[in-house]
């Protein structure tokens, strides 16, 4: 992603405010930004990622933009890897308790989320800092002492923690501790302003709360719009499995965009490009209309998305894979050639489910056979429905899952047996 860097101050604060505040959805309190930046200083801003999976997605990508344009104008972004918090969970939105990550699956999808978040920011003015460098040495007393300055009654003051309670659904004790310690971050690196989507805004203000117990000057709490993910109706969530990452190659991306329904087409043109607003206008209007006009502007968002990650020469590649593949219905121009997997031949018939497994185009057995089952897989453009088809017609053949992934089939036979 390409975004200029000028790292200068605009002429006076009104005019930085007002240019850092396009977009936002809350700034908390309200005319504090204009007042912190008059004090001729860069400021200190934290954003958050819990790395709950590998990709970054674009719906973390809408305050990390944001975040950019603090850099560009000489601030620091202070990001915070949340590798302790991420065990726990955000219960930000959630309708039941989430399940709770290893150390080791953290860690993993840590170092891979930090080497994508420079494809937005700048690693001038970046402070990468991990919460497990100040939560991990905290004892008892250290967590007795952060849950003394919040009371039950002002956790439940919270949306989704209220509807769980009255509700009957079940918060836990651990569950409440995250606010907590989210805020705990910010008195860690004395931030200025926090950054982030809707969602965050009860984390936020309870970190105003604790950096004044701390004896800090409470941080501004400046949130941005959620993304809905591809579903239409959840916001983009790595854990739901309904999100684009940044880093996914334009062809996936491109067509992943062109899956989302018509009504969201406005949304992603505003939140995930950089059309300017009267571009989006027009999308907007055209999609309300529906069919071909809408069609043509999720088209014209779709690319405009991909250019901004991978270039306009990629998305219009991506854009023409698109038109092959779901268009006219042809495969792929590059598909990828693999070998039947060892293990999965047995008296010349090949075992699908075992052999979509090991080729990485299903997830487990049962899953490939779901596939198999709903008409998900096909052979040379076949649909297949037994989970054991003769060698011969496998070997040198195009495999197909779903829509997106295809594998052309070495002519060359593997060895081995299956169970």
């Amino acid at each position: 992603m390409e975004v200029s860097s000028n790292a200068s101050r605009l002429s006076n604060p009104q005019e930085e405010a007002a240019e850092l505040s396009k977009g936002a959805e809350h700034i908390v309190p309200d005319g504090e930004l204009e007042r912190r930046l008059a004090e001729g200083r860069p400021l200190r801003v934290k954003f958050g990622v819990d790395p709950t999976a590998r990709d970054i997605t674009l719906g973390w990508a809408v305050a990390l933009r944001k975040l950019r344009a603090f850099q560009d104008l000489g601030h620091t972004a202070v990001l915070i890897v949340g590798d302790f918090t991420a065990r726990i969970g955000d219960p930000s939105g959630r309708s039941e308790t989430r399940g709770q990550l290893s150390v080791e699956v953290v860690r993993a999808n840590a170092e891979g989320c930090v080497a994508q978040l420079l494809q937005i920011l700048s690693p001038d003015k970046l402070e990468v800092r991990y919460n497990s460098e100040w939560l991990e040495p905290l004892d008892v007393g250290g967590i007795l002492r952060l849950t003394s300055h919040y009371t039950v009654a002002q956790m439940l003051e919270r949306d989704d923690f209220s509807k769980r309670f009255s509700g009957g659904h079940p918060i836990s004790i651990t569950e409440f501790l995250y606010p907590l310690l989210q805020a705990y971050d910010s008195v860690a690196v004395e931030a200025d302003l926090e950054l982030g989507g809707t969602d965050q805004l009860f984390n936020f203000l309870v970190a105003r709360d604790l950096q004044r117990a701390f004896g800090q000057r409470p941080q501004i709490a400046m949130t941005m719009p959620l993304l809905v993910g591809l579903d239409g109706v959840n916001k983009m969530s790595q854990s739901l499995g309904n999100y684009v990452g940044i880093e996914e190659i334009p062809e996936e991306m491109f067509g992943k965009l062109m899956s989302l329904p018509d009504s969201r087409v406005a949304t992603y043109a505003r939140l995930a490009s950089d059309l300017d607003q009267d571009r989006v206008a027009e999308l907007e209007a055209a999609s309300a209309r529906g069919g071909p006009p809408a069609g043509l502007a999720k088209r014209t968002m779709a690319r405009a998305v991909v250019a901004l990650y991978h270039g306009t020469e990629a998305a219009k590649h991506a854009e023409g894979a698109f038109d092959r593949q779901f268009v006219r219905h042809e495969a792929p121009a590059d598909i990828p050639e693999a070998q039947v997997p060892a293990g999965s031949i047995r008296d010349g018939r090949v075992h699908l489910p075992g052999a979509l497994v090991a080729l990485g185009m299903a997830s487990s057995r049962s899953d490939a056979r779901r596939l198999i089952k709903g008409g998900g897989v096909r052979l040379d453009g076949r649909q297949v429905t037994d989970e054991e088809v003769d060698v011969s017609r496998v070997m040198g053949a195009t495999l197909q899952v779903g829509k997106r992934r295809f594998v052309r089939i070495s002519p060359v036979e593997s060895l081995g047996s299956f169970d």
